[in-house]
């Protein structure tokens, strides 16, 4: 008999599952439409033997097993922040098990090149799965050839449109998509196994061990195709505080795993049956009559993985903000219900100026291959060494235990880099330089913020000298309270000295106000308000958020009032200080680099719509400083 108490729970989970089908294994789930082909492409010239096909399945099957089943299913997951996982969150996470301030240094480096590879994966994934989809119009007939390119675009170009609405409802739709997607390429691969059952034996790793005996250099470079199966292993790491370990864990080994192996087993069978299907082995799998449907549930299923990268895009910029890595940008929240459905309306067209670039730069899906291994290679080797810091530091294994485990996890992700670094002129370069200009962008924002409260710091007085000259002259006090943000928790900020100076009154209640990003996704209630007294009626008042939270500062600012700091919204005025930056020879950063801050600086989102606070109640007070 089943028990009542359980059932919630149940469904709970079948729910949890079917919405993790549905945003988190687009990306890998859209990998059959193109990487079996590549292997056998025209870069590689492997002839699709009987024993090549059977050691390119193989390496294909023991790739997702070690990679995506090992490394990031079985251990990258437990490395959770809170319930919440992705690149940054394990920076976060690695940062607090750092000893030395060069450990930090080095942890930083490591997690700023996986963040900013992300972003090339964020922008090649919607451009190869949706040219892969529409390119098997091609199969039916090549008049469709020349269209290929502008459908793609068309497509491509109306979903980033579509990003300002929300997904919220879109979004319920994928789950089901994705169920009936990954049916059907189990069906597919089940149907041409059928046909050439000899191709099962391809789970023997000896087959990939004579692969490579056999074909030496140019089968170490088929790994640059081979590594296109595990694209999208990142994403169930990264999603993992939206659906928990748990559902992700169960979607994989019981939907998604068996029908990846199936379909890349059954596009395997069919090529030893016809060699001369090597050429899209996908879409040659189902008959004629069932092309047109498979074309249009293939490009449903390319949008959704489209979709879950942007989403994911959106998600780590916002991250990245709240750590300190990226300018304040402008963030539009599409649903009252859920908090972490976001537009960012800068890093949308961004995206959508790169994709189209790359699509009508690159023209194929085979050409685009090259730049997209890379990218997630690189990428995996910088989970890799965070995880393998979190594992010894933070869970107290010990070095011998860890290292075992994590030196093969290297060596596969190394072995994937060194084949597809062979593609750097090909295509590679570009995720390559696009990752080196965005952690060259972060690196500066974050140095440059640095140097910036350094700079204010200087000369600036304590709060308690402050207070002792209130007491000494008395100056008039208005009705009101005054709310001046500041990042010093010590000091008086610079926009009251003004204030005080040119204004000659203070107002009758004063609160220092200083918002900190911890390094956990979202702070719990008890710890996101510190208020602490001073004479005179000052307050400073600590606002601490996760760098999963947008920050809310009238919100926070009322809920004030049960710790003894009523604050009433229409008799307060926010005073910001609005410094004008001046590049300067003093020590800190190269003359360009203060030049690129400067201008990323101008550029970024004013404090008073970043942190919500109303218009019509701020006073901007500047100052020049010099970096």
């Amino acid at each position: 008999m089943t028990s009542t108490a359980g059932a919630p729970a149940d469904e709970r989970m079948r729910a949890l599952v079917l919405g993790a089908l549905g945003v988190v294994f687009g990306d890998i789930g859209t990998s059959p439409l193109y990487a079996l082909r590549e292997c056998f492409g025209p870069a590689s010239h492997i002839p699709p033997t009987a024993d090549n096909v059977l050691g390119i399945l193989s390496l294909m099957f023991w790739a997702l097993t070690i990679v995506i089943s090992g490394k990031y299913v079985l251990v990258v997951m437990r490395a959770d922040n809170r319930g919440e996982g992705g690149i940054l969150s394990l920076l976060a996470l690695t940062l607090r098990a750092a000893r030395t301030a060069g450990q930090r240094a080095a942890i930083a480096v490591i997690g700023l090149i996986g963040a900013a590879l992300f972003y090339g994966d964020s922008v090649i994934t919607p451009a190869i799965s949706v040219l892969s989809a529409v390119e098997g119009l091609q199969i039916a007939t090549p008049v469709f050839a020349t269209y290929v390119v502008p459908l793609a675009l068309m497509i491509l170009i109306a979903l980033f449109l579509l990003q300002k609405g929300g997904t919220e409802r879109v979004g319920a739709l994928f789950g089901p998509i994705m169920v009936v997607w990954f049916v059907t390429l189990a069906v597919l691969g089940i149907w041409n196994i059928a046909g050439n059952a000899a191709v099962l034996g391809a789970i023997d790793p000896r087959h990939a061990i004579d692969f490579f005996r056999r074909n030496e250099w140019i089968g170490f470079l088929v790994l640059g195709s081979v590594v296109l199966v595990v694209t999208g292993g990142e994403a169930l790491y990264a999603d993992m505080g939206h659906f928990g370990r748990a559902p992700i864990r169960r979607a994989w080994f019981a939907l998604v795993l068996p029908g990846l192996v199936l379909n890349y087993f059954g596009q395997g069978a069919l090529i030893l049956s016809d060699p001369e299907a090597v050429r899209n082995p996908f879409y040659l799998m189902v008959p004629d009559w069932g092309l047109y449907p498979l074309v249009l549930l293939s490009t449903m299923a390319a949008v959704i993985a489209s979709q879950a990268v942007i989403t994911g895009a959106f998600s780590v910029t916002q991250q990245a903000i709240q750590l300190g890595f990226v300018p304040r940008l402008t963030v539009t929240h599409t649903s009252e219900s859920e908090r972490g459905q976001i537009y960012m309306p800068p890093v949308n067209w961004a995206l959508l100026a790169a994709v189209v670039a790359l699509v009508i730069g690159f023209g194929s899906s085979s050409e685009l291959a090259a730049a997209y291994g890379i990218a997630v290679t690189a990428a995996m080797t910088m989970d890799t060494l965070l995880a393998l810091v979190v594992a010894i530091r933070l869970w107290g294994v010990k070095p011998l235990l860890a290292l075992p485990f994590f030196v093969v996890f290297l060596a596969v992700d190394l072995s994937f880099l060194g084949a597809n670094a062979v593609k750097i002129p090909e295509g590679g370069w570009f995720p390559l330089l696009m990752a080196g200009g965005l952690f060259v962008l972060m690196a500066t924002w974050r140095r440059g913020r640095e140097i910036l409260a350094e700079r204010l710091a200087e000369g600036q007085i304590s709060l308690s000298s402050f207070l002792s000259r209130v007491r000494e002259g008395h100056p008039p006090r208005v009705p009101g309270t005054a709310v001046f943000l500041t990042q010093n928790r010590t000091g008086v900020p610079n926009a009251m000295l003004h204030n005080l100076k040119h204004n000659k009154v203070l107002h009758e209640r004063v609160v220092l106000l200083t918002v900190e990003t911890a390094d956990v996704p979202r702070v719990p209630a008890a710890e996101h308000i510190n208020i602490e007294a001073r004479e005179k009626n000052f307050y400073r008042v600590i606002l601490r958020y996760g760098f999963f939270e947008s920050p809310d500062v009238p919100r926070s600012l009322v809920r004030c009032a049960p710790l003894g700091l009523a604050i009433n919204m229409m008799d307060t005025s926010f005073f910001l200080g609005r410094e004008t930056l001046l590049a300067s020879d003093k020590p800190g950063m190269a003359r360009w680099r203060e030049t690129l801050f400067i201008a990323m600086s101008q550029n970024a989102a004013r404090a008073m719509d970043f942190f919500r606070i109303p218009t019509n109640r701020v006073v901007e007070l500047g100052t020049q400083v010099e970096i």
